[in-house]
């Protein structure tokens, strides 16, 4: 089979990112490499396995059973007295911390894997490409997002280490994960020392979930391959539009709202459904890290079931190059 190119996008959704890798193994199945891949929160999760596993000339399909073999409910970790205090240690916590649970245990799972396929810094993923718009800070095979709240600001990593004084080859692709998928109120947040002091990253869905534009040419050229996304959010669907009336419900809609889907109109007019995989989550939770197996290799077949007929739909003309 002949190896075509793509650049992949793949949204943030907690423990749901398991369907992401359903529709990467198909992708992969179908003969398609990964050129560059960006994602947000779990996406920068499966991003990063997939981009180091595939830069090792790894069988992705390892990533099945890596996925298989985590014990989701580690990364809620909490300390006995918190657990023994419930809500109300949690609320404790987050107030203390900026977030009821640490996130260690995911800087301690991802780091071994990384390290096994040779990736630990963002110069193990350095990918020269002379044919693109991209600048040079620019040429990784990897693009995580999070979001500055010191500076209000989205960060791509490691596109915008410089802003902060840092050498981009020189940073822990583990550590920018972990600031990408640090929920807020949920994980606690990232600091980063500056040489102007520190700032605060935190989720980067919530100023781009689905950073589906990341790798788009800047300078009118045609694409050389296409851009495509996987969606954690399936397509939007008509509901009862409901008021928020309370202080509590209108701050639990803001945050909602910030992490959710929040663009797919804008995202639905300029076209970027011909590009997209939608997946069905079920309803599932983002944090709920209790998910069951059963639930968790129906996910992975929805995103493998998405990506087959995204590829169907490609093969009859319907889905364009972006």
């Amino acid at each position: 089979m002949s190896e075509k190119s793509v650049d992949l996008v793949l949204e943030g959704g907690g423990v749901k990112g398991i369907a992401l890798l359903g529709a990467v193994l198909v992708l992969a199945d179908a003969g398609y490499r990964f050129q560059r891949i960006a994602g947000t929160s779990a996406g920068a999760i499966v991003a990063a396995l997939v981009a180091a596993y595939q830069k090792e000339g790894k069988n992705l399909w390892e990533l099945a059973d890596v996925m298989r073999e985590v014990d989701y409910r580690r990364f809620a970790d909490e300390p006995w007295p918190q657990r023994a205090t419930g809500v109300v240690g949690d609320a404790l916590s987050a107030f203390v911390h900026g977030g009821s649970h640490d996130g260690d245990h995911l800087v301690e799972w991802l780091t071994p894997l990384l390290a096994g396929v040779g990736v630990r810094t963002f110069a193990d993923l350095r990918c020269p490409d002379g044919g693109g718009s991209l600048e040079d800070h620019q040429k990784y095979s990897l693009v995580v997002h999070a979001s500055d709240l010191s500076r209000r600001a989205l960060v791509r990593l490691p596109w915008d280490y410089a802003l902060y004084g840092l050498n981009a080859d020189d940073q822990s692709v583990v550590d920018a994960v972990r600031a990408s998928m640090a929920i807020p109120f949920y994980f606690r947040p990232v600091h980063v020392t500056t040489g102007r002091g520190t700032c605060t990253w935190v989720d980067g869905g919530l100023l781009a979930n689905f950073p589906i534009t990341v790798f788009d040419r800047t300078d009118g050229r045609s694409a050389r391959w296409p851009t495509w996304g996987v969606k954690l959010s399936g397509r939007p669907v008509a509901g009862h539009d409901r008021p928020v009336r309370t202080v509590a419900g209108i701050a639990a809609g803001c945050l909602r709202t910030l992490t959710g889907d929040w663009n797919r109109h804008r995202l639905d007019s300029e076209g970027v459904g011909r590009r997209t995989m939608f997946v069905d989550t079920m309803n599932i939770s983002a944090t709920d890290f209790g998910i069951s197996r059963a639930d968790q290799e129906t996910l992975l077949e929805n995103g493998r079931r998405a990506a087959h007929e995204f590829l169907d739909s490609t093969s009859s003309g319907h889905r364009l190059a972006g």
